[in-house]
């Protein structure tokens, strides 16, 4: 959306609606030579329109997005980090919290006369602003999975020789807490979990959504021990 009245013309044809995502289109001034391909004069609307934009969407009752497009064959990352900075100016301007955040295509690839930068800088720069700009903490590993997640480091206590190593995460966690839960006759569920003084992450269970949930909940003060506890198992029940 880069306009009020096509978010008003929604509205009249679905209603409110909590489930749906309504994108506000963000452009800035180009810089000439960034892109092969500019969007910026058909597409979006300035910060200020957003801000108002952002408001009226929440103010119908849908899910309020950000999204921009630097333009197709993008070749500086510093555009993306510009359009990130305007997305968390507008954000907290309007007094909203988005929930998601589109940064759009436009990078690069390589043809015959032009080499293209390599995706990982784009990707790079992009984690570094969306952290900076909305003090996000973690995507890395929202991006990178559970695998890169659970990777542990070493660590004073721990049973050797892991104090002295890097161990990865479990490769079937799923897989091993089905099969624990069908040694156990099925009177238990069971979860593999990663859990240290900052935080936990449940690698695979027989739990639902909610029951994981719930148990990182229970589990936030890592009752089973971070270093010379040496407590690998243990068991959850109700008082």
């Amino acid at each position: 959306m880069d306009c009020k009245e096509e978010v008003q013309k929604i509205h009249e044809v679905i209603g409110a609606d909590a489930t749906v995502e309504l994108a506000v289109r963000l452009v800035l001034p180009r810089d000439r030579g960034s892109s092969a391909h500019d969007f910026s004069t058909k597409f979006g609307a300035p910060e200020h329109i957003c801000v108002e934009l952002l408001q009226q969407v929440v103010a119908l009752g849908y899910q309020p997005v950000l999204t921009f497009h630097p333009g197709s064959q993008s070749k500086e990352p510093q555009v993306y980090v510009r359009h990130i900075e305007a997305a968390a100016r507008i954000s907290r301007n309007a007094g909203i919290k988005v929930g998601k955040l589109n940064v759009g295509g436009g990078f690069p690839a390589n043809y015959e006369l032009s080499t293209a930068p390599e995706p990982e800088v784009f990707f790079r720069a992009i984690d570094q602003a969306v952290t900076k700009a909305f003090g996000r903490k973690g995507d890395f590993y929202r991006i990178a999975g559970d695998k890169a997640r659970a990777i542990d480091g070493p660590t004073s206590g721990t049973i050797p020789p892991y104090n002295k190593a890097v161990v990865l995460g479990p490769e079937r966690p799923r897989e091993v807490a089905r099969h624990v839960k069908e040694m156990l006759g099925a009177k238990a569920e069971v979860a593999v979990v990663d859990i240290n003084d900052l935080g936990g992450n449940i690698l695979g269970s027989t739990l639902d959504k909610a029951g994981d949930k719930r148990l990182v909940a229970i589990l936030k003060d890592n009752p089973l021990g971070q270093g010379h506890e040496s407590t690998p198992l243990g068991v959850v029940r109700r008082a």
